[in-house]
């Protein structure tokens, strides 16, 4: 789905990725989830009465962004640090991969909450803004973990060295 961006970033320098990451996602998921679960309270709280009112949406909100805050956390503090050395630990990259199916199952739910983004007929603004940026947040965290899943946490293919990995056969 997102192998135009991963084609994009696969011979970047781990620190560079490092950084993309850290400035297109984790930061910006600081930013946009507290203000999804303020608009998920407030059309919660308005629209309760509405049959397609998105009820558990600032409660499953509030839950990914704990997760986020600290998977996040972990990443750079931990990982981060160890992969821009050239350190590709299996243990807590397995972690990180198995969180990240955590969030991909979260996603799963935003979008069955949110009817896969679609407001009802005649919804107010707010419950527009509110279903285009679940939708926003689940396209940035797709990106995120098919960065991280496929280009960071992948060890890099070291190049072949004569006489250590092969032979032309000259070396007789």
């Amino acid at each position: 789905m997102y192998q135009a961006l991963i084609e994009q970033w696969r011979d970047a320098s781990s620190q560079e990725l490092i950084q993309h990451i850290l400035a297109n996602f984790h930061e910006k998921h600081r930013q946009q989830v507290p203000e999804l679960i303020q608009l998920a309270r407030k059309i919660e709280d308005v629209h309760n009465d509405h049959d397609a009112c998105p009820a558990g949406l600032a409660d499953l909100l509030t839950e990914m962004l704990n997760e986020l805050e600290s998977h996040m956390m972990k990443e750079e503090q931990i990982l981060f640090p160890m992969l821009a050395g050239g350190i590709y630990p299996s243990g807590p990259i397995a972690v990180m991969e198995e969180e990240h199916g955590e969030h991909e199952r979260m996603l799963a739910r935003l979008n069955e909450l949110t009817n896969d983004g679609k407001a009802p007929r005649g919804a107010c603004g707010s419950w527009i803004m509110l279903y285009e940026g679940t939708q926003e947040l689940i396209n940035d965290l797709q990106q995120h973990i098919a960065l991280e899943n496929e280009v960071l946490f992948r060890e890099p293919q070291a190049t072949p060295q004569h006489g250590k990995d092969f032979c032309c056969g000259s070396c007789q």
